[in-house]
């Protein structure tokens, strides 16, 4: 059949299953919401407050789903607005069809107004990224763009589509969407019977957990692998979930701020299994003295991440379930009895501490998982209540915990909340913000409100740029430059004057009433609470050291 460009892209968007897409309207991109108008019962648009809240919005409802989160927006800034969205989602490996409309091609190239070259923007934070200027390759595209979205290693793919394709005629015709299957083609059995031989020979294995486990949905062929191999666990910020954290072999956090215990046992191993991390320098710290008396598995989808920061011994390409799935059997049950007896020694010695007299961090994430019996999403932003909230909550299951990992972008968490509360209604979602990250993108508390999108805000309120203040108090001898907040700034009028609810908290028993209030509220609320200025994220590894050098707040005693 005959259709517009508008309308072409809309069928598209319903072949691929979108019931949902964030974003903001402008002139070039006129078109394509006045066709998203008629077809308003079958996609929600959620409009934003900024095109950056989109990106986010996309990000998280991505990350909370498992399917592809879209988000739309006009030319020029309408456009370059997104771009700290998308790179939040390059960065952490999330399926993100981002598409914004351009001028017409009689325009493009001659600085028009509201023109940009986004495509060349967009090209290094992009898994792909596509300009259409002709309206018959529309359909083609849009295909394609949701494929490479959501195939191996996801990521997140712009398609920028000239306003006089918008409007052009071409041929339609219905095309079911190709299933997405997981990578197995690239499992090599001498890989596998390296890994094997490396298994059976360790005397002190440990598994060390990424986001791709989370990716991949693999938790249950993960459980089943570490009841075979019988070792300690410890994952990254990302990797959250994929092994539950309640778990007797779970050591905690790997890396700058992770528990003692997992720094020290991968320091200590003799075989380190990594399943779809890519050595972070936050994770591994020096990379010289990083578990440099393992030897190192290495299993990832991505061949690109295989001996690009760390060198391994063994690499296993594909997804990390199917790998599992074909590894596990392979391997004889293994016993190290002995090895765990010392790591548990490791963490009933260093456990995680706080001071438990007062409102703080960790007392609200431990509240948090209380209150809710450990069932809420969490969603953060980026400082040091993003460690409180990956230290002090135990995550069972996958794309629970969703935080800007790679990038460590401020303001992305409350966008987020709002995609993953979209995407998955059911659940609580709460998203944990610094005050200092809350005011980046505080305008998405009118989304909430106007499209009754029930979110929970809560801010670890200190009153300065936390993890940056830490680092000055320190290593910068308490040179305190702009990181002061200290202002006149009222976050629960801030949050009624946007149409949510709001109570400040100051005290350690009046945080449950509040949370308990906030989960019985219509809409979305903001719970204030006031904590120390110098509270700090232990243990902590100075930046370039060896991640068995962590110290706490005995060590600085």
């Amino acid at each position: 059949m005959k259709l517009n460009g508008s309308q072409i892209l809309i069928e598209c968007l319903k072949e691929q299953g979108v019931d949902t897409v964030f974003g903001y309207p402008g002139g070039a991109i006129l078109n394509v919401y006045d066709e998203l108008y008629k077809h308003s019962g079958e996609i929600r648009h959620i409009l934003t407050s900024h095109e950056q809240g989109a990106a986010h919005a996309a990000d998280g409802y991505a990350r909370a789903t498992g399917k592809v989160g879209v988000c739309l927006a006009t030319s020029g800034p309408g456009a370059t607005n997104l771009v700290t969205g998308i790179a939040t989602a390059y960065m952490d490996s999330v399926p993100v069809v981002a598409i914004t409309c351009n001028v017409g091609l009689p325009l493009l190239g001659k600085d028009s107004f509201q023109e940009i070259d986004i495509t060349g923007i967009t090209m290094p934070i992009t898994k792909h990224n596509f300009i259409v200027r002709d309206v018959t390759t529309l359909a083609d595209t849009v295909r394609r763009a949701f494929k490479i979205a959501a195939s191996g290693r996801p990521g997140p793919v712009l398609i920028d589509i000239t306003k006089n394709a918008t409007a052009e005629i071409a041929d339609y015709e219905y095309v079911k969407p190709e299933p997405i299957v997981p990578d197995s083609c690239h499992i090599r059995g001498e890989d596998l019977d390296a890994a094997v031989r490396m298994i059976r020979r360790a005397k002190k294995p440990f598994i060390f957990v990424g986001g791709g486990a989370v990716i991949s949905n693999a938790s249950k062929e993960l459980r089943e692998f570490v009841e075979r191999v019988q070792a300690p666990v410890t994952d990254s910020l990302m990797g959250k979930g994929a092994f539950d954290g309640n778990d007797p072999l779970y050591c905690g956090m790997l890396g700058m701020h992770g528990t003692k215990a997992a720094n020290l046992g991968v320091s200590s191993c003799d075989l380190l299994i990594t399943i779809g991390a890519r050595f972070s320098d936050r994770v591994t710290g020096n990379t010289k003295q990083f578990a440099k008396k393992a030897k190192i598995i290495q299993i990832d989808v991505d061949p690109a991440e295989i001996n690009k920061n760390i060198l391994v011994d063994c690499s296993l390409i594909g997804d990390a379930a199917k790998v599992l799935a074909a590894l596990t059997p392979l391997i004889d049950q293994q016993d190290h009895s002995e090895w765990i007896s010392y790591v548990e020694g490791l963490k009933e010695q260093y456990p995680l501490k706080y001071n438990k007299s007062v409102l703080s961090g960790p007392y609200i994430m431990e509240e948090i998982y209380r209150v809710t019996g450990g069932d809420a999403i969490i969603v953060t932003e980026v400082g040091q209540h993003q460690m409180w909230a990956a230290q002090y909550f135990k995550y069972s299951r996958p794309h629970q915990l969703l935080t800007s990992g790679g990038l460590g972008t401020m303001g992305y968490g409350l966008g987020a909340a709002i995609g993953a509360k979209t995407g998955r209604p059911e659940k609580t979602v709460i998203n944990v913000a610094g005050d200092g990250c809350f005011r980046m993108n505080l305008n998405e508390l009118a989304t909430a409100a106007r499209s009754g999108i029930k979110v929970i805000e809560v801010i670890v309120n200190n009153h300065v740029l936390g993890m940056v203040r830490q680092w000055q108090t320190l290593f910068y001898e308490e040179r305190y430059s702009h990181t002061v907040l200290q202002d006149k700034v009222d976050y629960v009028k801030v949050a009624e004057g946007l149409g949510a609810g709001g109570v400040r908290v100051e005290r350690q028993e009046d945080f449950a009433p509040a949370l308990e209030a906030a989960l019985h509220a219509d809409g979305p609320f903001v719970i204030d609470c006031v904590i120390d200025r110098d509270d700090k994220v232990f243990p902590m590894v100075p930046a370039g050291h060896a991640i068995s050098e962590a110290f706490d707040q005995d060590d600085c005693k």
